[in-house]
């Protein structure tokens, strides 16, 4: 399968869930992830946090649908639901 929505991925250098997650994506096709390194650019942490609600990376959208980060990613996989939201 290859996956045609865009996914975009606010990260850091030493997250070891955004590692995972960046895998699991791989796995199903997603040759291309957005990064968005919030180690580097703590004005992007400022945006990930004001788009999310939340503080840790990674947090992930695929399209425009804020998936969440690593677990939630790992969640959606295991319901089957992954592939419908990376094809749509």
């Amino acid at each position: 399968m290859t996956a045609t929505a865009k996914v975009r991925m606010y990260t850091s250098a030493v997250c070891p869930y955004c590692q995972m997650a960046e895998r699991l994506l791989q796995q199903k096709g997603v040759g291309d992830i957005e990064k968005i390194r919030v180690d580097l650019e703590p004005t992007q942490r400022e945006a990930m946090m004001e788009l999310t609600g939340r503080r840790t990376v990674p947090q992930i959208f695929i399209g425009d649908t804020h998936v969440g980060g690593y677990d939630d990613l790992s969640a959606l996989e295991r319901a089957g639901k992954l592939d419908v939201l990376l094809s749509a």
